[in-house]
C-alpha cells in the first residue's frame, strides 16, 4: 500500500504540475504595472499543499521551472520560486492538523496565514532583485513608486493568495469524499 499510496502521489504531482503550469498560459491576468496577477495560478499548488509536503515541493518547484521556461523576467520566475517555501510550510502545517480545512474558522486564519507569508515572500523577492540591480522591473518600480509597489505586491499577493485558496477548496471539498484521494492526503 505505501508503494502504491507514493505512486498515486507522483502521479498527481505531474498532473498538477502540467495544470500550474497551463493556468498561467491561458488564464486571465490582471495587469497593474510593474505587477501581474494570473486567476487561479495557484490553485495547483495548493492542491498539492493539500495531499502533502513533497507534492507541494514537487508542484511548486514544476510551476517554477514552467515560468522559467516561458521566457519570463527573472522577477516572476523568482517570485514563483519562493512558493516552494509557504507551499512547504503549509502543508506540514496540515500534516500535523489534519482537521484544519474543515472547520471554518481555522480554515480561514490558515488561509490569512498563509497569505500573508506568501505576500511577503514574494515581497522580500523583488526588494531584494531591486535593490541587488537584477530586476527586470526596476525602471517600472522607480517610476511606479516604491511605497505603491510595496503595497501592491504585498497586499495583491495576499488578495490573490485568499482568492486562489478559496478556489483550490471548492475543488477540495468533492474532492476529499473520495476514497483514494482521503487515503493519501494529510488534510482532511
Amino acid at each position: 500500500m505505501n508503494r502504491s499510496r507514493s505512486v498515486y502521489r507522483l502521479v498527481l504531482a505531474a498532473l498538477l504540475v502540467a495544470i500550474g503550469i497551463m493556468i498561467p498560459m491561458t488564464f486571465p491576468k490582471l495587469i497593474i504595472p510593474p505587477m501581474s496577477f494570473t486567476l487561479a495560478s495557484h490553485v495547483a499548488i495548493f492542491l498539492a499543499m493539500f495531499i502533502s509536503p513533497s507534492v507541494a515541493v514537487i508542484v511548486s518547484l514544476g510551476t517554477t521551472v514552467g515560468f522559467v521556461f516561458s521566457g519570463l523576467p527573472i522577477d516572476v520566475w523568482c517570485r514563483a520560486l519562493s512558493h516552494v517555501v509557504w507551499a512547504f510550510a503549509g502543508a506540514l502545517w496540515l500534516q500535523k492538523h489534519p482537521d484544519t480545512l474543515t472547520k471554518p474558522l481555522s480554515s480561514t486564519l490558515f488561509c490569512l496565514i498563509i497569505a500573508v507569508v506568501h505576500g511577503a515572500l514574494e515581497l522580500l523577492v523583488i526588494v531584494s532583485l531591486y535593490f541587488g540591480g537584477l530586476s527586470s522591473m526596476t525602471e517600472k518600480i522607480t517610476n511606479a513608486g516604491f511605497l505603491f509597489v510595496f503595497f501592491l505586491v504585498f497586499a495583491g499577493s495576499v488578495v490573490h493568495s485568499s482568492i486562489d485558496y478559496i478556489l483550490a477548496n471548492l475543488v477540495w471539498v468533492p474532492l476529499r469524499k473520495v476514497k483514494t484521494f482521503s487515503q493519501i492526503a494529510s488534510a482532511k
